[in-house]
């Protein structure tokens, strides 16, 4: 098409223009602050961690305001702070003020901020700062913060390309003299794309169940008349229950979620191995750790978190790293509330975690997809997240999953690796050392640990590799391609001398700023007034010569539907566009958590759900040991070819999952 002008709305939050005070009282939930009352050390180090880096202005000169970057707060009250005079004499701060300004200053217990360095550090008293506007908050939102901006940011397509085309028309570009200049001319209209819907797949079920296939309409269905394709065995099952929950009403809940779990093709024992318990939410290790003592191979704890949030974490490392449990979490304000829909969005997820399959592709059982049943296919799936903005002592953390059944593809297993803070290149997707012992090669890594599962669970070698790339922005393509590009052929070649199965390698892209709305709104859309699930692109907007498109292949629920950006970097399989579109778009059927079509392919989703999941794992319990320290100075040089410059960086590894955890789904 030529160039193109890429307009969209973005949203981000900025620190309140407030006082320093206020801001602090917010942050500690304090409704009247003490001048007399010091700080804990607790409460100190939260505000020096949530004033880190911000700017402030002093407002206790009067016609004069000087503004200052915040390195920090004193960990002594201001009363007694001092600083050496010219005359060798000390001076306290607050006689500082008095004498200088005539301020009183009243929070004589309270810190000090902290400006300059620590060898020339300038004292700040907090009741004479306020933060300066048009700061942008950049750390992590908690949960009511993110629920707050997508509520005011959230537009429907109308509402949204309206806003976008009065944007164009501020801007008024036929007015821009360098625009004029350059010869530029901006269209004040969309552009109008050519797009293609493509056909939901048919979806095959329990034969025992009414309906044995199911057609989606637009991009959703449900499990009425239906059994799971493979229902799971649960024979050895518990509760333990950290709400304040009465034990009668949870022993309720247990009851219904088991009659659920059996209606729908599960084979679910309907009494616990030992007694459903309460217990308290200040020892949750301790009673998770009974648990697994009273019940010998437990096969499924079902845990109901605290009233207060902050505990899952733990719960999963305990149970995952630790024990060897398979566990599902619930909130006790939806165990009090639960309804149908809940019990049958549980039971999906139960049934996976214990080794079941809730539905398949028709035409995978039928052996009827090009290029991936005729022979064994492995679909991979691979992601990196990296740690919060302003975190530098978290490491970034790379998970790959891997499909375990062929033809069926909707089993995955995962593996989890900790590496060096915001490196997006998996670092140990194949590695290399010496047996210590022998002195000979020893191969490992995430791709060969998943490509000899594989062989273990279909008693094949995989022909072909399909995989999908998470994360990774276009200026890291090459670089991405070539170094993992690389570990996967050698780990091929390292459990097989020859062995080179051709591979296609997709990255998947959810963060731009390309939005389609419909032609006439209204009119082939769905319920939210979005494009059709899938709605495919690619041409105009895509890439002149490479093997690009976009793909929206959910159902709006609110807002306005992003569609995701499939970039073939290599195709060793010679995919058709159509081929690899309708593929794509057929596995977003399969996500096991719900009876809906999902936005981004499942294998990438998949990896996505287990990086977060291993995000917990980083966190050392009370009495872990943490010191399982890996410099990181020597793999990074080998990773981006470049010398280690300054002292090596270190991460924290990643306790290991237990091989029965990481034999299911534990992470959906």
């Amino acid at each position: 098409m030529g160039l193109s002008l890429n307009i969209d709305i973005s949203s981000t939050p900025f620190y309140k223009p407030i006082s320093v005070m206020q801001f602090a009282q917010e942050c500690l939930n304090l409704r009247n602050a003490d001048p007399n009352r010091p700080l804990s050390d607790r409460d100190r180090l939260k505000l020096k961690k949530a004033l880190r880096g911000i700017r402030v202005e002093t407002t206790h000169q009067e016609g004069k305001r000087s503004a200052y970057k915040i390195t920090g707060i004193t960990s002594v009250p201001l009363i007694q702070l001092n600083f050496p005079l010219d005359d060798g004499n000390q001076m306290t701060v607050v006689q500082y003020f008095w004498g200088r300004y005539k301020y009183r200053l009243r929070f004589t217990s309270w810190p000090c901020l902290q400006s300059g360095n620590d060898s020339r550090p300038i004292y700040l008293p907090m009741e004479v700062c306020t933060i300066i506007e048009g700061q942008r908050f950049t750390r992590k939102l908690n949960e009511k913060q993110v629920t707050g901006i997508l509520r005011a940011t959230c537009e429907r397509p109308r509402d949204r390309e309206k806003s976008i085309l009065k944007m164009v028309e501020h801007n008024n570009y036929s007015a821009d003299k360098l625009a004029q200049e350059f010869g530029i001319d901006v269209t004040d209209k969309m552009v109008n794309v050519q797009a293609r819907v493509l056909p939901p797949p048919m979806l095959k079920y329990h034969e025992s169940g009414k309906d044995k296939a199911c057609a989606p309409s637009v991009g959703q269905w449900n499990m009425i008349g239906k059994k799971m394709i493979n229902g799971g065995n649960v024979q050895r099952w518990t509760c333990l229950n950290f709400s304040r929950l009465h034990i009668d009403g949870v022993k309720r809940f247990c009851g219904d979620l088991v009659k659920m779990c059996n209606a729908i093709g599960m084979v679910f024992n309907p009494m616990p191995v030992v007694e459903i318990l309460s217990a308290s939410a200040n020892n949750i290790e301790g009673a998770l750790k009974h648990a697994h003592q009273s019940a010998h191979n437990l096969q499924l704890l079902i845990v109901i978190l605290p009233d207060v949030t902050g505990h899952y974490g733990k719960v999963k490392k305990v149970c995952e790293t630790d024990l060897g449990i398979v566990s599902q979490c619930l909130k006790p304000d939806k165990v009090e509330r639960a309804n149908k829909q809940y019990f049958e969005n549980v039971a999906l997820k139960v049934n996976v975690k214990v080794g079941g399959r809730n539905t398949a592709l028709q035409q995978a059982l039928t052996r009827q997809i090009p290029l991936v049943t005729d022979l064994p296919t492995i679909f991979f799936g691979a992601d990196v997240t990296h740690p919060a903005a302003g975190d530098d002592s978290s490491p970034s953390i790379a998970a790959v999953v891997a499909s375990m059944d062929w033809p069926e593809i909707t089993k995955y297993k995962a593996v989890v690796s900790a590496q060096l803070p915001r490196q997006e290149i998996i670092q140990d997707l194949y590695c290399t050392g010496t047996d210590p012992e022998k002195g000979t090669p020893v191969h490992s890594g995430m791709m060969r640990e998943l490509l000899v599962s594989f062989f273990q669970k279909t008693k094949h070698k995989p022909s072909r590799i399909i995989f999908y790339r998470d994360g990774v922005s276009e200026g890291q393509f090459a670089q991405v391609l070539m170094y993992e590009m690389d570990a996967i052929r050698k780990a091929c070649a390292s459990l097989q001398e020859d062995y080179q199965p051709p591979v296609t390698f997709v990255v998947v892209q959810k963060r731009h700023h390309t939005r389609l709305f419909p032609e006439v709104h209204g009119k082939e859309t769905d319920k939210s007034g979005n494009i059709l699930p899938g709605t495919v692109v690619d041409t105009n907007i895509c890439h002149p010569t490479e093997f690009d498109f976009y793909l929206c292949s959910h159902a709006g629920i609110q807002g306005t539907s992003r569609p995701t950006h499939y970039h073939v970097l290599f195709d060793e399989n010679r995919f058709t566009a159509d081929g690899l579109q309708l593929l794509t778009n057929n596995l977003c059927y399969t996500y096991a958590r719900c009876t809906r079509s999902v936005s981004v392919v499942p294998p990438a989703y998949y990896a996505h759900l287990a990086a977060f999941r291993a995000r917990y794992y980083d966190e050392p319990l009370e009495g872990w040991d943490s010191a399982s320290i890996v410099s990181g100075g020597t793999r990074e040089s080998a990773a981006t070819g470049t010398g280690a410059a300054g002292p090596p960086v270190t991460f924290r590894r990643l306790p290991r999952i237990r091989d029965n955890v990481k034999d299911v789904m534990f992470y959906c």
